[in-house]
């Protein structure tokens, strides 16, 4: 952030760090060029916020005069406990392992780029979803300028490779450059939870946690062996995980991302007087008061103190910071 800069820019870059959906984003970095100082000083970031504010609005553009449209949006809704996508070279079997861990008939074929736009799915894992978004190959021969906008919402990301194939880390060193030129990078360290993760160099770097996914594993005589290979030729230090649609073995990525994500499941009383007994999902670390809000702001607002039902534990009243474990259950009182 740029010395010297208003308390209202310092709002509205906080409500673009923060913003889940392009419209918000597109709110925030308005109001930030709105408020930004104008001098030499902040000359390239004044034009980063530009190229932002024009690529969101060519995206979220509707009907046109004539008729014509400014395309699909490309950026997906988040939903579930957290919102991962699936990256890869063409014919890495993306799509093929989204279907099979969200049977989402995602088109499939022996040839490059079945996939053209982000399609989402939800994994199932305990009694919460995971959405996965199957994004198209990326490659030099089918740029995607709309890519680091798709990945903004992105908690996470499975870099899928199918090591069988010849060339497979020349295609991954392309993914991972064109995504660098888009300022975003791949990363081992997961969140496992609400701590904050490091400050990017720049408010438009986005440093997305990922792990490499080695498909159709039963090609192989050791997956793991060739990943680390490939990791150590592309200089990432990522995650390994196997998986194999063909012979089932895929129910493993779902609890690992739930994991790594940090995913706490927290039920409510009132949810389970009305026998609805979804939980609310947060992050470990994360507290009654994160609860409260996502049920409603005004429970955030007015909360007073919850009643806390842990299992194997005797009830007891906590406060709005208490950081809450999976499987607790909460009345709020306010």
């Amino acid at each position: 952030m740029p010395t010297n800069v208003s308390p209202e820019y310092k709002k509205a870059e906080a409500g673009y760090k923060t913003a889940r959906e392009p419209r918000e984003r597109l709110v925030a970095l308005r109001e930030m060029l709105r408020t930004i100082p104008k001098h030499k000083g902040t000359e390239h970031l004044q034009a980063d916020i530009k190229t932002k504010i024009k690529e969101l609005t060519v995206e979220l553009s509707g009907p046109r005069k004539g008729g014509a449209r400014g395309g699909p949006v490309y950026t997906i809704r988040p939903e579930g406990a957290g919102q991962i996508a699936l990256l890869g070279p063409p014919n890495s079997g993306k799509s093929t392992l989204h279907h099979a861990l969200t049977g989402s008939g995602a088109a499939t074929g022996p040839y490059p780029f079945t996939t053209q736009h982000p399609r989402p799915g939800m994994i199932p894992v305990e009694d919460v979803g995971i959405q996965l978004i199957d994004l198209p190959p990326i490659a030099e021969r089918h740029p995607l300028p709309w890519i680091a906008n798709a990945l903004q919402p992105a908690d996470g990301a499975l870099l899928v490779v199918d090591l069988s194939l010849p060339g497979c880390a020349a295609a991954v060193e392309e993914l991972v450059l064109l995504l660098a030129g888009r300022k975003v990078h791949l990363t081992g360290e997961w969140p496992r939870g609400a701590a904050p993760p490091p400050e990017p160099e720049d408010l438009f770097t986005k440093r997305l946690p990922s792990a490499l996914v080695a498909a159709q594993a039963e090609l192989l005589d050791s997956a793991e062996e060739e990943a680390d290979v490939l990791l150590e030729l592309v200089e990432l230090d990522l995650p390994v995980l196997r998986a194999s649609a063909a012979e089932e073995e895929i129910d493993h990525l779902g609890a690992w991302l739930f994991d790594a994500l940090g995913v706490v499941r927290v039920y409510t009383e009132t949810a389970a007087k009305k026998r609805d007994d979804r939980p609310y999902t947060i992050r470990r670390g994360q507290t009654v008061q994160d609860v409260a809000a996502l049920i409603h702001k005004d429970f955030a607002r007015d909360l007073k103190f919850a009643r806390l039902m842990r299992p194997g534990r005797p009830d007891r009243r906590v406060g709005r910071a208490f950081p809450l474990e999976d499987g607790d259950r909460i009345a709020i009182h306010a």
